[in-house]
């Protein structure tokens, strides 16, 4: 189903005469108090999904504490307090989620990788800014991103009938044609924090610490509603049969495969990757959706300067169909240096008609990624 969706419950009008015991409890509030206890079955039924608003989940997260701390199932429970620290978070309640993510990393044995990750070790947490609508998706893509989307807003639904919203996502494709945008466009959509994989923090050069080090991430991402980004995938996620892999880099993709399995669906997981042939077969598989972004084609580029000779707003002197063909194979990176280029010389040459500098700066840029081509 595409497009963003709304959870919706029906609520039963309540029904029935009022008790004599409650009619005196509602006589001895007086007129104000009367006024203030006679909601209407809609009021009624708001303020009760603002108390409880996931009272089955709840129940349910409760049924598998007692269950998982009973059976000394140390996994279970481990996985069962990050999804009740997440719902608390999702609730504003950050000194109880705090406090239950303290007691969790208290009870962690040293050694792997727990603890708070806020230092910033690893990753980089960052706000999303750039919009969905904002980019140019095949449509294939932009139908299972809306049902994601979807998935993961009524999340609640799903469970009530013992499903979990999809949140393992790997996008692939040429560089330069939006797969961190849109990365970013999910949290975004999501109103969630985007947590970005830093390799150069991550990656190490001694036995075990690479793996050690995502696990960290991986602590830090699943006790939050979060988008977790992985750029260049394939850095730590390359295909283990390849003899002239060491057997470190082995470890880690199998300890990274683990780590993405155990991730509760709060936690949305978005792999990108430019080569998809060096990532390791069991990759693949791991990931609920698989999406391929690939160079715009003459559609989507006559739609990007429609925008931009509509957000100009004066005669261009040539058809979209025109700057269309004369970009053709570019990426949207470089759609976008082209757009870029347009508006500042548009700002510093304001006496320039806008046809005369469209003919300038697709020259220029033609003669610039020629360059880049034979680099």
């Amino acid at each position: 189903m595409v497009g963003v969706g709304q959870q919706a419950r029906a609520i039963s009008p309540i029904r029935g005469p009022v008790s004599k015991q409650r009619a005196g409890r509602y006589r001895s509030l007086g007129r104000r108090g009367v006024a203030a206890r006679a909601l209407s079955s809609t009021q009624l039924a708001s303020r009760r999904r603002t108390r409880h608003p996931s009272g089955m989940a709840r129940a349910d997260l409760l049924i598998h504490l007692v269950r998982a701390a009973k059976e000394r199932d140390d996994g279970e429970l481990g996985r069962t307090v990050e999804s009740m620290i997440a719902e608390e978070r999702g609730k504003q309640h950050h000194l109880l989620a705090e406090r239950l993510e303290n007691a969790l990393n208290t009870a962690t044995p040293a050694g792997n990788g727990g603890g708070h990750a806020e230092s910033g070790a690893g990753f980089a947490v960052v706000t999303p800014r750039r919009a969905l609508d904002e980019l140019f998706l095949p449509d294939v893509a932009r139908a299972a991103v809306d049902e994601l989307i979807e998935e993961q807003q009524r999340a609640e639904t799903l469970r009530a009938y013992g499903l979990e919203p999809r949140h393992r996502v790997l996008l692939t494709g040429p560089p330069g044609n939006g797969k961190t945008s849109l990365g970013e466009a999910i949290a975004e959509a999501l109103l969630l924090p985007l947590v970005v994989v830093r390799y150069e923090e991550v990656i190490g050069s001694y036995l075990g610490e690479t793996a050690a080090r995502l696990a960290a991430v991986f602590n830090f991402a699943r006790t939050r509603r979060c988008v977790l980004f992985f750029d260049e995938f394939d850095a730590v996620a390359k295909e283990r049969g390849d003899e002239h892999e060491t057997g470190e880099i082995k470890r880690v993709v199998s300890s990274l495969l683990l780590q993405v399995d155990a991730l509760p669906s709060h936690v949305i997981v978005v792999g990108a990757s430019n080569h998809p042939e060096l990532l390791d077969r069991a990759v693949h598989r791991r990931f609920q959706l698989r999406l391929e972004l690939p160079l715009p084609g003459k559609v989507a580029r006559i739609a990007w300067f429609e925008r931009l000779l509509g957000e100009l707003d004066e005669p261009a002197g040539m058809s979209t169909e025109t700057l269309a063909r004369r970009t053709t194979g570019a990426s949207f990176s470089q759609l976008q240096d082209l757009t870029d280029d347009i508006r500042r010389r548009r700002v510093m040459e304001p006496g320039t008609s806008l046809r005369r500098l469209l003919g300038e700066r697709l020259r220029h840029w033609r003669e610039v990624t020629a360059l880049e081509t034979h680099a």
